[in-house]
């Protein structure tokens, strides 16, 4: 199952996602494609993310026959506020520098000639957007017209700073990635704006965001009326109301658990049940 985004890019219905992965992203990445995960995300960030360890995934996959192009591959530009000391790019130069350093810094440690989809990381101001948010955008068109990258998106975005920067961008963001709490309606203002623009939505820690939820007498009992897991039932219900989940286990079996989610369908009462759980 694929999702596109308004430029008409297929995009996995499923995303495996690296963040604090450490030594181990390798090999957990490894794993994930090769049950099934066709979409990896990842990050210019030491702080939380081993990019080149993704890259030697990749490269060791590819050794194996899995080619690059059967891959979907998103990485960030992370500004300097999001980093450590060991900034992929000349932390006082011109943020279009930046960007264009931390691009070909990804490129390297992904060891790839093209991107699918590269995400500002987060906004640089907190309420709307201000000159720095304009400039890094700007960039990332620059790259996206170029063909260097099939998407641009931006992450950790309010309501508010979707709507100014799809009405200022040339090129608006194809993919937002929000972290995803339930007392807000799952992200509703963002993701109706996501589904208005044709902009694929990506919801990250929608089971460590939302553990109370989690215990809800209903949606064990919709787990137990399907045979399946907490965990797959919040992913399905994220895939049914349009979402592209993350999922970052570090367990095989729950990798594979994770992508059985597909394979069942939650009724309609069931989704409002879920979708309004915590308002």
């Amino acid at each position: 199952m694929t999702l596109a985004a308004y430029n008409n890019v297929p995009v996995p219905s499923f995303m495996y996602g690296t963040a604090w992965k450490k030594e181990a992203t390798t090999q957990l990445v490894q794993s994930a494609v090769a049950l099934g995960f066709k979409a990896i995300d990842t990050a210019n960030q030491l702080i939380h993310y081993e990019e080149a360890r993704v890259g030697k995934a990749l490269k060791d996959l590819g050794e194996k026959g899995i080619r690059r192009e059967t891959l979907f591959l998103q990485t960030k530009f992370t500004p300097v506020n999001g980093q450590d000391h060991r900034t992929p790019y000349d932390a006082s130069a011109d943020l279009t520098t930046q960007v264009k350093q931390s691009f070909a810094s990804s490129l390297t440690h992904l060891q790839t000639d093209y991107l699918d989809s590269y995400v500002l990381h987060g906004p640089y101001s907190r309420q709307g957007l201000g000159k720095a948010d304009q400039e890094v955008w700007a960039a990332m068109e620059g790259l996206y017209q170029s063909g260097k990258t099939k998407m641009i998106g931006i992450s950790n975005v309010t309501a508010g700073q979707l709507v100014q920067l799809c009405a200022q961008a040339t090129v608006k963001p194809m993919v937002v990635q929000n972290r995803c709490y339930a007392v807000t309606g799952w992200d509703q203002k963002v993701r109706e704006i996501c589904r208005a623009k044709g902009i694929i939505y990506q919801g990250f820690s929608l089971l460590t965001a939302n553990s109370t939820v989690l215990a809800d007498p209903e949606i064990r009992a919709i787990a137990k009326r399907l045979g399946a897991g907490i965990a797959q039932v919040i992913f399905r219900f994220a895939m049914q109301i349009g979402m592209l989940p993350l999922t970052g286990t570090t367990n095989p079996h729950h990798m594979k658990e994770d992508l059985q989610a597909e394979s069942f369908l939650l009724s309609p009462e069931e989704i409002l049940h879920i979708e309004t759980i915590a308002l």
